[in-house]
């Protein structure tokens, strides 16, 4: 998981914007495969987005203190469908949406900071921000599962990208 990690800390200190997207939509729905193998994709990934990032999309607004989430882990897995599948921001269609429409991604900006502001029913989000949101829950989990022989076997094979010299060579 540790490469995986790195690459989107790359992408976020290279400001490689559409590759944060990519990793960041990514390693849930990856982690939850770990945590919940007989699951499919959307129940896993909305289940590890729940357990691990609606703690921080969602807060009490309001002189009631009324409860809002900003992203819900059933629009995340929409957005994730979206933007791997179409390179699309809208989840109008998608079936797992359930509240918000469509995302605007922001680059950011030394001198604004705009990130989590919802609009009807658009999120916008600032790239970077998102990114190390996911990075943050990703570390988490990766500290929660460490203990556990059976999962810390399943992440030890993943895919890795091996650099091959000139004196190795393939069968």
């Amino acid at each position: 998981m540790n490469h995986f990690i790195n690459a989107l800390e790359t992408s976020i200190q290279t400001e490689n914007w559409y590759s944060v997207l990519f990793i960041s939509l990514s390693l849930p729905d990856i982690c939850g495969k770990i945590d919940e193998p007989n699951l499919g994709s959307k129940k896993r990934t909305i289940n590890w987005f729940d357990k691990y990032l609606k703690k921080i999309y969602t807060v009490k607004i309001g002189p009631n203190l009324i409860e809002h989430t900003f992203l819900s882990g059933s629009d995340f897995y929409a957005l994730r469908c979206a933007y791997l599948h179409e390179g699309s921001d809208d989840i109008t269609y998608q079936v797992a949406k359930e509240t918000l429409e469509r995302f605007r991604f922001i680059q950011p900006d030394k001198n604004v900071r705009i990130h989590r502001n919802q609009i009807d029913n658009t999120l916008q989000l600032q790239v970077s921000e998102f990114g190390k949101e996911i990075l943050e829950a990703v570390k988490e989990w990766t500290d929660d599962v460490s203990k556990d022989p059976i999962k810390k076997a399943k992440l030890e094979k993943l895919l890795n990208i091996e650099i091959v010299g000139s004196s190795l060579s393939f069968y």
